[in-house]
């Protein structure tokens, strides 16, 4: 079964069941080892002018 199958399924789960899927996945990621390659470029997002998200997060800070 590939991953785009098993999106719908994981869709029509309660809650619940996704949080516990979460946890498994996590804990299966968690005892894998890295798969980083020596010398290659791996991207990384940062905040770092974001604005959009600046603004999403002061209009957020606002209305509490």
């Amino acid at each position: 079964m590939t991953v785009t199958e098993l999106y719908p399924t994981l869709k029509s789960l309660p809650r619940a069941d996704k949080l516990k899927v979460m946890q498994f996945l996590a804990a299966e990621l968690a005892e894998e080892e890295p798969t980083l390659q020596p010398g290659a470029v791996y991207e990384i997002w940062s905040p770092l002018n974001s604005h959009e998200a600046a603004h999403k997060l002061a209009k957020l800070l606002e209305s509490e």
